[in-house]
């Protein structure tokens, strides 16, 4: 169940529902979703957890900007729209790309899993920011969301463990406080005049 509290809300990994891709060769845990009861072809902005398993090609989502984060496993390589490569070896180094590209991978070695930041270009522009350094960070107003990659984080509605969330509302503001070796991915959108 998540938990509120004020302007926050905890979101806790077991509670998002595993969803299929948009081309149905793969699947996704849903952690949240902007406007909340968007499909998937009419969101502001969209936040996931996929698990890559095969070679099999992304989800095509045009006038979307993509960003992807390795999580776990040894990546893979994307090869965009045919000719160029990008590896995703690395964790927690946020990759963007057009979400209308087309994409292949190229699995490493075994399964993985990656987090999905997804925002409607034309509306808004997002980013994907990691926190590794310990200790008190301050939320900026254009903070929407946290992802717990790895540790522990303390916040006023409650601790977040690895593969929990901490949804923000527009009007809050607040710190949180990254445990030792934790990661923190700080997902931020800008809304468009």
């Amino acid at each position: 169940m998540n938990k509120p509290l004020g302007h926050f809300s905890i979101i806790r990994e077991h509670d998002c529902p595993i969803v299929p891709w948009k081309n149905g060769m793969g699947m996704t845990r849903e952690i949240a979703v902007q406007p909340s009861e968007s499909a998937v072809d009419d969101f502001l902005w969209r936040v996931s957890v996929a698990e890559v398993n095969s070679a099999a090609p992304f989800s095509s989502f045009p006038g979307i900007d993509r960003h992807i984060v390795l999580l776990d496993g040894a990546g893979f390589t994307m090869t965009l729209d045919d000719d160029r490569m990008h590896p995703l070896d690395t964790p927690f180094v946020p990759f963007a790309f057009a979400g209308e590209s087309t994409v292949a991978v190229t699995l490493i070695d075994g399964s993985t899993r990656d987090f999905n930041l997804m925002v409607r270009r034309t509306n808004a522009s997002g980013d994907v920011d990691v926190l590794h350094e310990p200790g008190v960070h301050w939320l900026d107003a254009t903070t929407v969301l946290l992802y717990v990659a790895r540790g522990a984080v303390e916040t006023r509605a409650g601790t977040l463990q690895a593969g929990d969330s901490l949804r923000v509302a527009e009007t809050a503001s607040g710190s949180i406080t990254v445990c030792k070796d934790a990661v923190v991915l700080v997902i931020r959108i800008r809304l468009k005049a």
